[in-house]
């Protein structure tokens, strides 16, 4: 992933260094084990231990030669170890050490995208408490609906998060598995001991089964799963940059005292984190669908699959961790215009408590059918001529010979549309009404 959008954690995570680390973290565990079940002696076991080292700019320079990752990795070592190092790899396949370090790798990522996860969720629950009561306009298809509280949109966006940590913890697991079976997993020469061993000792689980790699649905669900959490960041992104059109502006993002909006305008204040983040989860789903197409691989294997996954397993971890970052900063840094809110539920004239005396007319004895009509057609008028709907109401024959002044007059309040938040943000957040 280009720096621009990578984050220091991230970029040590996915580093060469660190990925050979885990390569040789795995082939000296290996060899401890085979220690232990008398296949190597303990005079090169801990010449192994003790001199075991890589370069990483002398293994790219023997893979400019060989052309194979891992026998770069393992010339470089055996040239640190001598003679012991025959007893490196033994019995092994480069996916053995390929695919478990890759599960080393994407656990550590998902700890880390879970940890920013929750601080995101605990934003969000702030944000929530403090806008609960806030209302502002509910909005179906683009247009004016009912009147619903901003507190709730976070309360949304809160518990959509939880079901979000849920799927990560689930995929983390689900990806937290080794191999050591051999060249088509097997373990024609090697004892199941080993893998036991090697992943114990590296917090993995030995999988049920295997080719000569892991199996890649257990890749797709973990991509597909950094996807949906993406699609969610999305969308609290695109529902902010539709509240800072100037035309509604309920909402704007921080903006910094020396920042610039535009080379152009002077005057603009775009929302650039939440439009970058609608862009990036554009990434994260196309890797998703990439990763699927990883999940049919021929026979026991091929490497069809191999160069796809240097790409899409840091980028997608990485994106959305810078994604999550980013976010935070949005939502810690959003400025709120209660005031606008209140502004922009009064423009269409009361039409918004319309189902309100849809509702009541029903109530009073009339059809639903035939109250539609007599209310579609006063909202139509009050659209058409920006006349007050409580005023077409009140002199509106229909209506009038069943509801009185005073009972029009408290059609329209906005209780109705806040009575259940407490029981909706009980529900949300565990509490006690």
């Amino acid at each position: 992933m280009i720096t621009r959008y990578t984050t220091k954690e991230m970029a040590d995570l996915w580093s060469l260094e660190n990925k050979f680390k885990k390569w040789l973290e795995i082939e000296i565990a290996a060899v401890e084990i085979m220690n232990e079940l008398g296949l190597v002696p303990d005079i090169d076991l801990k010449n192994i231990q003790e001199k075991a080292k890589f370069s990483v700019t002398e293994i790219d320079e023997i893979e400019k030669k060989v052309h194979h990752d891992v026998i770069a990795f393992l010339t470089n070592v055996g040239q640190n170890v001598g003679p012991s190092s025959r007893y490196i790899h033994l019995g092994m396949t480069s996916s053995d050490i390929i695919d478990t370090a890759n599960s080393l790798l994407m656990k550590e990522a998902a700890e880390l995208l879970l940890k920013v996860m929750r601080e995101l969720s605990v934003i969000l629950m702030d944000r929530a408490f403090q806008y609960k009561n806030t209302i502002c306009m509910g909005r179906s298809h683009g247009i004016h609906a009912e009147p619903t509280t901003f507190g709730l949109k976070f309360a949304l966006w809160y518990d959509e998060m939880q079901r979000n940590i849920k799927r990560m913890e689930r995929a983390r697991d689900s990806i937290s598995v080794g191999q050591i079976s051999g060249a088509v997993g097997n373990y024609a020469h090697l004892s199941t001991d080993v893998e036991k061993y090697v992943c114990k000792k590296l917090g993995l689980k030995p999988v049920n089964i295997a080719t000569q790699v892991i199996q890649r649905d257990r890749y797709a669900e973990y991509v597909s799963t950094i996807a949906i959490v993406g699609s969610t960041l999305e969308k609290i992104a695109l529902e902010i940059r539709h509240l800072q059109r100037t035309e509604v502006h309920e909402v704007e993002e921080g903006f910094a005292s020396r920042q610039k909006g535009s080379s152009a305008m002077p005057h603009k204040k775009n929302p650039i984190i939440a439009e970058r983040m609608c862009g990036l989860a554009r990434i994260l789903r196309s890797n998703a669908q990439t990763a699927f197409e990883n999940n049919a691989l021929w026979h026991e294997r091929d490497i069809s699959h191999s160069s796809v996954e240097r790409i899409i397993l840091p980028d997608s971890t990485t994106l959305l961790h810078y994604m999550l970052v980013k976010s935070k900063e949005l939502i810690k840094n959003l400025v709120v215009f209660p005031e606008k809110m209140k502004e922009n539920m009064d423009i269409t004239h009361g039409l918004i408590f319309s189902q309100t005396v849809l509702l009541t007319l029903a109530d009073k004895g009339l059809s639903r059918e035939d109250a539609y009509d007599i209310v579609q057609k006063a909202a139509m008028e009050c659209w058409e001529t920006g006349k007050k709907f409580k005023i077409i109401l009140k002199r509106t024959k229909e209506i009038t010979s069943i509801l009185d002044e005073e009972e029009i007059e408290a059609l329209f309040q906005m209780e109705k549309f806040t009575k259940n938040v407490d029981t909706i943000f009980s529900r949300v957040f565990h509490a006690k009404e």
